[in-house]
């Protein structure tokens, strides 16, 4: 089913935004929209809700890959990560547990995110300073870079 576009999707708050995303939404797209649109400098974010595909990836260490693994039609139990920005655009971090129908529970670093039937709500709390991403050598991943503290 597509995404129904006529209702908003967020909110201003005291502290960042909240997000509602519906059925068919891409989760990362809208993350990343949101950042770009209203120049997030750097933010955490947690979320819960249905999701109608989730993939959830593994990173072996060996071969510096994420093992990926779809699943459809669960419950995104819980959702955490941040955003910061690489090579002058948005970038995720996120990892999340979403739970079957049989109650098993799945979940590791998230690579991509579909709404599924209701809806999935995002708490976006911004930080002041912007923060970027690296690609760090020695594992092989993008690791936030904190800004160089200096006493004053």
């Amino acid at each position: 089913m597509a995404a129904t576009t006529d209702i908003p999707r967020f909110v201003s708050t005291p502290t960042g935004f909240l997000l509602v995303l519906r059925q068919g939404d891409d989760a990362f797209a809208a993350l990343e929209r949101l950042t770009s649109d209203h120049a997030i400098p750097a933010a955490s974010f947690m979320g819960f809700g249905f999701a109608g595909e989730v993939t959830f990836g593994f990173f072996d260490a060996e071969s510096r890959q994420y093992q990926p693994r779809t699943f459809h039609d669960v419950e995104l139990a819980s959702m955490t990560g941040s955003l910061a920005w690489k090579d002058g655009r948005p970038s995720i971090h996120a990892h999340g547990v979403a739970g079957r129908k049989d109650f098993a529970a799945v979940g590791g670093h998230l690579l991509g995110l579909k709404v599924g039937t209701g809806s999935l709500e995002i708490t976006v709390i911004v930080h002041d300073q912007r923060l970027e991403r690296a690609t760090d050598a020695a594992v092989g991943a993008n690791v936030l870079q904190l800004p160089e503290h200096r006493p004053g």
